[in-house]
């Protein structure tokens, strides 16, 4: 395991995030990556599909550290609607699993008034921590 996941003994476990991550290395932040491509042209107004393009964009920007979606300690999400992120999570999971992996570090998601892009559904930060 690259990252040390924080859980208490006697949580309930948690649906695809860690409480806590501890971590030794190298920091790497991105800023928020919206769902659209890397000619910021968005190609669908669909929630997931904006997902999984942020989340293509936080790894390329995370590759150009050197670091992969296992060094990621933690993402921040905002989201303009959170019924329709709860409406799709099927489909954020899977875009999540394809780009990520089953690696799931410490996340929080936040529903906003506005993103500054109009068509932008979802805005996510990140932090990875590359092993010295």
């Amino acid at each position: 395991m690259v990252h040390e996941v924080l859980h208490p003994k006697n949580w309930k476990a948690t649906p695809g995030y860690s409480n806590g991550v501890a971590a030794t290395g190298r920091m790497v932040f991105t800023g928020g990556m919206i769902g659209w491509n890397d000619q910021q042209e968005f190609e669908t107004d669909d929630f997931a599909g904006q997902v999984r393009t942020a989340l293509q964009s936080i790894v390329a920007v995370l590759a150009e550290a050197g670091a992969r979606p296992e060094h990621l300690v933690r993402l921040t999400w905002y989201v303009t609607d959170k019924r329709e992120y709860l409406a799709a999570l099927k489909d954020i999971g899977q875009a999540y699993k394809d780009v990520i992996g089953r690696h799931y570090p410490a996340m929080a998601l936040v529903q906003v008034v506005a993103l500054v892009e109009d068509r932008a559904k979802v805005e996510i930060e990140a932090t990875a921590v590359i092993p010295a």
